[in-house]
């Protein structure tokens, strides 16, 4: 396949693109920003609901195929059964964004090991069992990428959420590790960190046991979904093509590695 222009507004045609999480916010915006580059999208998430549907609406308004599967990714017999309904609707696989997480919090003295594990599988579990389902297909792109949704809180540290932050740090290590083993294949493998992004989240478990830094970002604002989300588009599209094992922070200056 030549290579696209990096200029192009469909640089991604051609490409096929799975995103985990993909119901809304941060997700839905990747799956959008990726559809606008040109690219088909797969969106999947843990339960059917219309978040998913109105994402796979707005993929196709943009001009772009789209679709939905419901996975749950800590499942490698979902994980794999969702890589092969991405294959069946369009054909390919040139693109895996793992954005499926979840950020509960609990003092590290009540937090029994089962809540431990099932952060550390949604994050970090989900993320490499749909990429060893993924790899043989990326690897047949020929340009093949895989982009992980950190979190800031993996590079700074937070409380009352010790599971999320081993598991979103753990996906940095990932990165790292998987774009040294994937290189020889030219797939590349980053990891793009989020800082504080104006989304919709549900409301805590436990009202008040975690409070927010109020401080707004050197920039002077909270992100937007979609500045995250084009930052993921630039490193699958032809002018990402030599970066890869890096943590790309989206913060405006809140946190400076």
């Amino acid at each position: 396949m030549a290579p696209h222009d990096p200029a192009s507004p469909r640089e991604l045609s051609g490409k096929v693109a799975l995103v985990t999480g993909g119901a809304r916010n941060i997700g839905r915006a990747i799956a959008c920003a990726l559809g606008a580059g040109g690219a088909d999208v797969m969106v999947s998430a843990l339960h059917a609901h219309a978040d998913v549907e109105e994402t796979v609406r707005e993929i196709v308004a943009t001009g772009s195929r789209g679709a939905s599967h419901i996975a749950d990714v800590t499942d490698p017999d979902a994980a794999a059964a969702l890589v092969a309904a991405t294959l069946a609707r369009f054909g390919r696989l040139d693109i895996l964004v793992n954005n499926a997480a979840i950020r509960p919090e609990q003092p590290f003295g009540d937090m029994s090991f089962a809540e431990w594990r099932h952060v550390l599988a949604v994050i970090l579990d989900g993320a490499f069992l749909c990429a060893r389902a993924c790899v043989p297909h990326l690897a047949r792109s020929g340009d093949g990428s895989i982009v992980n949704i950190g979190g800031e809180s993996g590079h700074r540290g937070a409380a009352g959420r010790a599971h999320v932050v081993a598991a979103k740090a753990g996906l940095a290590g990932f990165t790292k590790a998987l774009a040294l083993d994937l290189a020889p294949q030219r797939i590349t493998v980053n990891c793009v960190v989020p800082g504080r992004i104006d989304t919709v989240r549900a409301a805590p478990a436990n009202p008040g046991q975690h409070v927010p830094r109020r401080a707004v970002p050197p920039i002077g604002r909270l992100g937007r979904p979609e500045e995250v989300a084009a930052m993921v588009r630039m490193l699958c599209g032809p002018g990402g093509r030599y970066v890869t094992g890096q943590s790309i922070h989206v913060n405006g200056g809140a946190y400076l590695p």
